[in-house]
């Protein structure tokens, strides 16, 4: 009987969805990406080499994984082709392992001058985008004058729609941000010409996806957080799709009841980039310290994530949005030279997003390290009990433990696929 598991971010993104990923991936023969654009950052590191996907699911590094992007993701294909170049040039043959929604929207090159665009104009009340035209895209989607894949069955036509696009984003550029506006020949080329290097992949996706559910495991992988959902998230401060459960649903067509499990993955401490309420963080030593250790720099943007304790209160959000029948726990590591370890487990928010009232838990640290353990019984008895009091707190059990960065530092401490 086949398994369709669905990992989603717990918090705000960063959690280490791509090396989980790239776990399970070996008793799976699908791996679909459902929304998001390259502003998302999977790093993956195995036998000692670093890959980092933004747009391309992160099953793609198993030679039995098909991988697939879904419709809900927006597509900048100088992104796309700059990925793909980078797996070729490790030998990771993409033929027959890699499929894109003919369905996808595209990101412009106006798309991301807008993004900086806007982000400058506000200022200190930016919303901390990546500044890639992610969200400037899903606007035109939601507008209905977005360029999609299938576009390109007709150049004609898609000439008159990508004029009309740009004209709209040029007027705006020019009129309203007093920036320098996009040449829409140039661009129409440049598309035409990247689309032909990628075209062989661009196919109707529901078919793969109503056969592969059927019949094989298949894993469904979000971007960015729970916490970052345009809907459910800490809105304004949060990303431009529905990074939920929701997402799935939209971003691929499938039916909810294909999704067999849901598995939150969720760091042992709490990070976020970009501005935005974070109640449990730590602006001292403390949270430089979860930084410098647990490297926390964005994958995506070089930005230095905000640090703080694991935020238990989001977890129990979280858990609700998505169905979460598990939990998978990364960079346990990074909290092994800790003499006291906090957890936050309540607070209240005002309308200015201004927490109060926060309430922690704090244990004793284990210090000691736990860096490449494979069995929880050889994980210090501290650790072992930090991970049974997330359990208890949450509701859930922890399946999966990550002990670091490497595709072999992990306790599995049950077979989700069963």
């Amino acid at each position: 009987m086949s398994k369709n598991i669905l990992l989603i971010g717990t918090h705000w993104g960063d959690e280490g969805k791509g090396k989980i990923v790239d776990v399970l991936a070996d008793n799976a023969i699908g791996c679909v990406r459902f929304q998001g654009g390259h502003n998302a950052g999977h790093t993956l590191v195995i036998d000692g080499e670093t890959t980092i996907l933004h747009l391309i699911p992160s099953g793609i590094l198993h030679d039995n994984v098909k991988s697939i992007i879904g419709n809900g993701v927006v597509v900048s294909l100088d992104a796309l082709l700059q990925e793909i170049d980078d797996l070729e040039s490790k030998n990771i043959i993409l033929d027959n392992k890699l499929f894109i929604s003919e369905l996808c929207h595209l990101i412009l090159p106006s798309h991301k001058n807008l993004d900086i665009a806007k982000e400058e104009k506000l200022g200190k009340s930016s919303i901390g985008t990546t500044g890639r035209g992610i969200g400037p895209s899903y606007e035109d989607k939601v507008a209905r004058r977005g360029i999609r894949l299938i576009d390109f069955r007709n150049t004609k036509i898609l000439k008159d729609k990508i004029s009309n696009i740009m004209d709209y984003h040029n007027f705006l550029l020019k009129n309203y941000y007093n920036q320098p506006i996009v040449d829409v020949e140039k661009t129409f080329e440049s598309l035409v010409d990247n689309y032909e290097k990628i075209k062989k992949f661009v196919i109707d996706i529901k078919p793969l996806l109503l056969n592969l559910t059927n019949s094989s495991n298949v894993l469904f992988e979000g971007a960015q957080g729970a916490m970052l959902d345009i809907d459910h998230g800490t809105y304004p401060y949060v990303t431009s799709s529905n990074t939920t459960f929701a997402g799935l649903l939209s971003g691929t067509g499938i039916n909810v009841n294909r999704i067999n499990y849901s598995l939150g993955i969720m760091k042992a401490y709490t990070t976020r980039v970009g501005n935005g309420p974070f109640p449990s963080e730590l602006l001292n030593e403390i949270g430089d310290n979860l930084a410098n250790w647990g490297g926390e720099v964005g994958a995506t943007t070089g930005r230095a994530r905000r640090c703080g304790w694991l935020d238990i209160k989001v977890l129990k959000n979280s858990i609700e949005l998505n169905s979460i029948n598990g939990i998978a726990l990364t960079k346990i590591d990074v909290l092994d030279k800790f003499e006291k370890i906090k957890i936050c487990i309540d607070y209240d928010m005002d309308d200015n997003y201004t927490a109060r009232n926060i309430k922690f838990m704090e244990i004793n640290g284990w210090m000691k390290s736990t860096v490449g353990v494979t069995k929880f019984n050889n994980l210090p008895k501290n650790a072992q009990k930090y991970v049974e009091l997330i359990e208890s707190l949450s509701e859930r059990p922890i399946d999966l433990i990550s002990t670091g960065p490497s595709r072999n530092d992990i306790i599995e401490i049950k077979d989700i696929f069963v």
